[in-house]
C-alpha cells in the first residue's frame, strides 16, 4: 500500500474515532508493522499543516488525534458558542505541577511541596482526569501514588513529559522532598 492511500485511511480513521488512537491499534489493524506506519503518519502531518486544513494531526506519546488548528479556533467558537470551561485554580496548577515533575508522588509529599493540603486539589484534578492513581508506596500506610494522564498531554498540547519546561529550582524542590520523607520515615520509626 502506497504512503498516500495509508495517509488517507489515517485520516478517515482518526476522523471519524475522535478520540486518540494508539499507533500500534491503528499498525495492527491495517496488518502493517508501526514502523511501516510512520512514513504515512508523516505525511498526513505534513499535508496538513502544508495545506493549511482545518484539521491538525497530534501526537501524544503513542497515540495520534486530530484537533483543530489553532488559528481557526475562533471561528468554529463563533459558530458553535462553547459554554466557558472552567480553567484549573492556582491551587489545582500547583498541586498539578508538582505532581508532574515528580510522579510518581504522595498527597503528604506534595503538601510538603506546597506547605498547604491538597485533598480538594488532588480530587478536583482526577475527576478531570488529568492525573491518576499510579499504585501505592511500599511504605508504612501504603500512601496512594498519583501521575499525569494522556488527558494531561493533550490538555496541555505536548507530547511526551520531555516537553515541559524545565524546572527553575529542582535541587530545592527535591530537598523539600528528601526532606519530608526522612521526617515521615522518623516519626514512623518512633
Amino acid at each position: 500500500m502506497e504512503t498516500r492511500e495509508l495517509s488517507g485511511i489515517l485520516e478517515a480513521i482518526l476522523y471519524v474515532a475522535g478520540e486518540p488512537v494508539d499507533i500500534a491499534d491503528l499498525a495492527h489493524a491495517l496488518n502493517l508493522t508501526v514502523s511501516e506506519m510512520l512514513p504515512a503518519v508523516d505525511a498526513l502531518r505534513d499535508a496538513c499543516d502544508l495545506e493549511k486544513r482545518g484539521l491538525k494531526l497530534n501526537r501524544y506519546g503513542d497515540a495520534l488525534q486530530f484537533s483543530i488548528r489553532p488559528e481557526y479556533a475562533p471561528y468554529v467558537e463563533k459558530l458553535l458558542q462553547p459554554i466557558q470551561q472552567q480553567s484549573l485554580s492556582q491551587a489545582a496548577m500547583e498541586t498539578l505541577s508538582i505532581i508532574a515533575y515528580r510522579q510518581p508522588v504522595t498527597k503528604q509529599e506534595i503538601e510538603a511541596v506546597r506547605g498547604v493540603k491538597c485533598d480538594y486539589s488532588v480530587q478536583s484534578l482526577l475527576n478531570k482526569e488529568l492525573i491518576a492513581e499510579l499504585g501505592r508506596r511500599e511504605t508504612l500506610g501504603r500512601p496512594i501514588l498519583y501521575g499525569t494522564t494522556e488527558k494531561f498531554l493533550r490538555h496541555f498540547g505536548i507530547e511526551s513529559l520531555a516537553d515541559l519546561p524545565q524546572q527553575q529550582d529542582t535541587q530545592a524542590l527535591n530537598e523539600l522532598l528528601d526532606s519530608a520523607r526522612e521526617e515521615k520515615a522518623g516519626q514512623e520509626q518512633q
